[in-house]
Parts: structure tokens; sequence; C-alpha cells
């Protein structure tokens, strides 16, 4: 988006005291400059260019939230998937999305990516913390791999290694994936014992 609008110039620089500091097109609004830079390419199609690129590229990511939140509310209900609870969580947090996507409708778009900044912003912050939480696992993952390729082996993630317990559908992609150098793996280990 950014290279379109640079490179055809349908952009205004304001000054923060006021006025512009360059003005290629004078009295158009921000939100405007891609169209208008589609529009320099081939006239009028720039509304509806932006309109469909909008419409694909907002349902791609309420259906990547949508998936977040079901990955999300699967891992808090980690030990109870087949209860009612995680059947309510999940049906609320549906509810919840199709509900934000209609308010976002009717707010103005001042709004709406104001929200959309702050939930990115805390998105974000968490991330982080989750990283932070995952750096023991991640180091120990880490000096799991260097060990084996020190072994001579093509190295094979088994979570029992680094002491992750729980990681059933692991094995089974494992087994299924990795046959051979799992077993490659356990005579190494066999031999060092």
């Amino acid at each position: 988006t950014a290279i379109m609008i640079l490179s055809t110039n349908t952009f205004n620089v304001a000054n923060p005291a006021g006025g512009f500091i360059s003005e290629f097109v004078p009295g158009m609004e921000k939100g405007n400059f891609t169209q208008a830079a589609v529009d320099s390419f081939i006239p009028g199609i720039g509304g509806g260019f932006v309109a469909i690129a909008l419409g694909f590229f907002t349902f791609t990511t309420v259906l990547a939230y949508a998936f977040y939140t079901d990955s999300n509310v699967g891992y808090l209900f980690r030990h109870n998937s087949n209860g009612s609870g995680y059947k309510m969580a999940i049906t609320a947090s549906r509810i919840g999305i199709v509900v934000m996507v209609f308010i976002s409708t009717i707010m103005s778009a001042d709004v709406v990516w104001n929200f959309g900044s702050a939930g990115v912003g805390a998105m974000a912050w968490f991330n982080v913390i989750v990283i932070i939480l995952l750096t023991k696992p991640g180091i120990a993952t880490l000096r799991d791999y260097e060990a084996q390729k020190k072994l001579g082996v093509d190295p094979v993630f088994v979570p029992e290694r680094i002491g992750i317990k729980g990681a059933e559908l692991w094995h089974k992609i494992v087994a299924r994936t990795y046959a051979n150098e799992l077993a490659a793996l356990k005579a190494k280990d066999k031999t060092m014992k």
C-alpha cells in the first residue's frame, strides 16, 4: 500500500504546526490515498478495488482471530474439552466476535481503528509475556537439539526429553512422520547409557 501511494504521489504530508509540508492531492483525506493511487493507474476502479481488498482482508483477519480465540479457549479448557463449560466458552467467543463485527459497522472509522490498534497492542503485550514464560522450555529445546546434533542423529523433538508432559498428539505425529529419526535417536540413547 505504501509503495503504491508513494510511487504515485497520492499523499499529503501534514505539518504539525498546521497546513502541509507537501500537498500532492489538495483537499484529500488520508483514508483516500490508496483509492487515489489505484485510480492513477486505472481511472475509476480505485474505490471498488479498495472495497474488495478490504473485504478480503477483513474476512481473513476475522477468521484468523476466531481461530486464535478457539485455540486459546481450547487451551484454557484442555483438561475438560468435552464439558459444557468448553462448549459455552467457544459459543460465547464466537458470538462475541460476531457482535464486535456488527458494532464496528455502525461506529465511525476512527473509533474502529482505535479499538483495533488497542486490541493489537494488547495482543502484542500478551505475546511478549508468553514468550518470556516460554524461555525455559525454548532453551531446553535448543539444548536438546544441539545434543542430538552432537550425537550425529537427525534431530527429532521428543517432549519428554525436556520435561514436557501431555503431548500425546505430538507422539502420533512423530511416530507417523519421523519414525526412522526416532529409532536412530533411541538407538543412540541406548549406546550412551
